[in-house]
């Protein structure tokens, strides 16, 4: 996980939201601790146990950004070397990088864009589609998969009989890569082999049988990325809609809601609070204990009295595991994301339900602990 994540607050954190957050305002940077992205992040991975999925998810949306990025600089590149654009209907890719408009980042499922978003992402995919950074199309025998096959049907040999090795693919965003767009214009630091690399690194590390982080996807939806990249050469971003929506939906079906419980509705996490159990159980067989002793033994008030800790320490700590919550770090503005590890809590609308939440936990906690201590203090002792 990046540390940009944890470091960035939200670009366009809506302060006056009167409601709990959605997946897609959480996944959009559009909210603030404890409900943000670090946090969401956090939960997958402690709590949930399928970062993977998030992982892919921001990978995808990593990837239309870098899309999106080396398209703006083209326009740069074309704007600089061509100011007077042409006439509409030309083919050229001057007038068509200027048609598609701002490339924005939404970070939803694509069934959630607008109609003039989704058009400038299908004219972004066609684009990259008909180009390599050369205005040539690419050609799917250069990708990595034919190369292979190419290689299995020889005996992985090449037809003159000599031994070779496959180029290792290009790494990630690499600096100084060959075939690097060579512009005179704004310098490019986005080049068309990054983008393809962007796409097998997906492809490998989620989505191919046996890859290091494997997700579970539908087999259609598998078979038909991998025929795009592998057979057809394609690196666009529509390449990965289909996935990116599913995940989107498993997401907000499976983890969601017990994100929010955990995050919008409490404050402690597993570790936390099954030590607060702990220790709640320990401190109520104590009081318990000392409170028939009293009892029994037919102590006077004054020495019952020190049954208020133990009573008091017991039944915060087991309302506190019982509800998620620590009312007194809550009403701190405090919230755990790691065990004994806290964070301000930022989001306005989730620091009032918190203090909402806190105040009827110390109500509970008050009520209960007075009744036990009213009840062994002032009940007749008879000595044995």
């Amino acid at each position: 996980m990046s540390q940009s994540m944890m470091d960035t607050p939200s670009p366009h954190p809506d302060l006056n939201r009167n409601r709990l957050p959605t997946l897609f305002e959480v996944l959009s940077r559009q909210t603030l601790a404890p409900v943000d992205l670090f946090s969401f992040y956090i939960y997958m991975r402690d709590q949930q146990r399928s970062v993977d999925y998030l992982d892919f998810w921001l990978d995808v949306s990593q990837h239309m950004s870098l899309c999106r990025h080396y398209v703006r600089e083209l326009r740069r590149s074309v704007l600089v070397e061509t100011p007077d654009l042409e006439k509409p209907g030309s083919k050229r890719s001057s007038y068509i990088l200027d048609q598609m408009g701002e490339m924005n980042d939404p970070s939803g499922p694509s069934t959630n864009l607008r109609g003039d978003e989704k058009m400038r992402d299908q004219q972004l995919s066609a684009y990259l589609r008909t180009d390599n950074g050369n205005g040539t199309n690419h050609s799917p025998h250069d990708s990595l998969g034919s190369q292979q096959s190419r290689l299995r049907g020889s005996g992985d040999r090449p037809s003159n009989g000599t031994d070779r090795e496959r180029p290792p693919r290009p790494s990630f965003m690499t600096n100084g890569s060959p075939g690097r767009t060579n512009s005179n214009s704004p310098a490019h630091t986005v080049a068309r082999e990054d983008i393809r690399a962007s796409a097998e690194k997906i492809l490998y590390t989620f989505l191919l049988p046996g890859s290091e982080r494997e997700i579970i996807l539908p087999q259609g939806i598998l078979t038909d990325i991998t025929t795009s990249i592998e057979e057809e050469g394609r690196d666009d971003p529509e390449v990965f809609d289909a996935a990116k929506d599913y995940t989107f939906q498993a997401m907000e079906r499976d983890a969601f809601p017990g994100f929010l419980r955990a995050k919008a509705l409490g404050n402690l996490v597993p570790p936390s609070s099954f030590l607060r159990l702990c220790l709640g159980l320990l401190a109520i067989f104590g009081a318990f204990w000392a409170g028939f002793a009293c009892i029994l033994l037919n102590k006077p008030k004054h020495i019952r009295c020190w049954l208020i800790l133990p009573f008091t320490i017991g039944v915060y700590a087991l309302s506190s595991q019982q509800y998620g919550i620590d009312p007194v770090l809550a009403l701190a503005g405090l919230s755990e994301y790691t065990f004994m590890n806290w964070a301000r809590i930022r989001e306005p609308y989730i620091r009032k339900l918190m203090n909402k939440r806190a105040i009827m936990v110390l109500l509970v906690t008050v009520l209960i602990g007075v009744c036990l201590i009213v009840l062994f203090i002032f009940v007749p002792g008879h000595r044995l």
